[in-house]
């Protein structure tokens, strides 16, 4: 691109902005844990004050909970080949880049403000790559899904903003629409989710992320377990190994003293 897209977004779909930006800081290191160039092009096309959010000091963090989305998704294309993805809430994630194989059928499905900026900078590549406006919450999106060779539903940096009872409305559909299929999310621990909730704006940021709503500490299986019968497992995926004290991402989760400070990444199987 000769110009740059100007970006004006607010709320929880501003939130993109952030997660490029750290993504985008993380692979341009030489060290990097994650190669994501197409993050570096998207960051460089945009017009969009991105030094608001500050020193990138959260990338190499970010970086990792993208790679065990990532992770979660090469497991799926190896065991589903065609099968699809849809990616609920995806912003301007550049995740089908980074695994696709060549077979897997991709499905984003996102608020309107957000799809007109992620159809100019990433624009659809029909029938394999396609762009749904309209809110997850809208089940309508499901009509649109091939299920024939399994779905596998992500979401990335949503469920959070939503409010506990659309969860679990959510979570219970997609087990009730897509049997056999299965589920990836984040989510933050609800230490986190009250002080965002509670904290006072500091005077001197420029940027206050919108507050969370929803939140599930490490292991909390048994509560989405009651979100619908259809549900056949729940676990929490491993974080991969990162670089400096991030190396020890891997065993966060056996540490009792510290496991229940980090952002689980959950994956919910259906029954078939």
């Amino acid at each position: 691109m000769t110009d740059k897209l100007k970006v004006e977004l607010t709320g929880v779909p501003e939130t993109l902005l952030w997660n490029l930006y750290h993504r985008a800081a993380e692979a341009r290191r030489p060290d990097a844990v994650l190669d994501d160039p197409r993050a570096v092009e998207l960051v460089e096309a945009i017009d969009f004050p991105f030094e608001r959010f500050g020193e990138p000091k959260m990338a190499q963090w970010h970086a990792l909970r993208v790679l065990c989305f990532d992770r979660a998704v090469r497991r799926f294309t190896t065991a589903r080949p065609g099968g699809t993805v849809v990616a609920l809430g995806e912003g301007l994630e550049t995740q089908f880049w980074r695994v696709d194989d060549g077979r897997v059928r991709w499905l984003t499905v996102d608020l309107p403000e957000t799809v007109e900026v992620r159809r100019r900078l990433l624009p659809d590549d029909p029938p394999r790559r396609r762009t749904l406006a309209g809110s997850a919450l809208d089940f309508t999106w499901m009509d649109e899904v091939d299920a024939a060779d399994g779905v596998l539903i992500s979401t990335q940096g949503l469920l959070m903003y939503l409010q506990p009872e659309e969860v679990r409305s959510l979570i219970a559909a997609c087990a009730e629409r897509f049997p056999g299929g299965a589920l990836v999310f984040d989510s933050v621990p609800h230490f986190l989710a009250e002080r965002s909730r509670s904290d006072a704006p500091d005077a001197g940021a420029a940027y206050r992320a919108p507050a969370w709503h929803w939140s599930l500490d490490p292991g909390e299986h048994r509560k989405i377990l009651e979100y619908s019968p259809r549900i056949a497992g729940v676990r929490d995926l491993r974080y991969p190994r990162g670089r400096g004290l991030l190396s020890l991402a891997p065993l966060v989760g056996h540490v009792p003293l510290i496991r229940k400070l980090r952002m689980p990444i959950v994956e919910v199987s259906f029954a078939a």
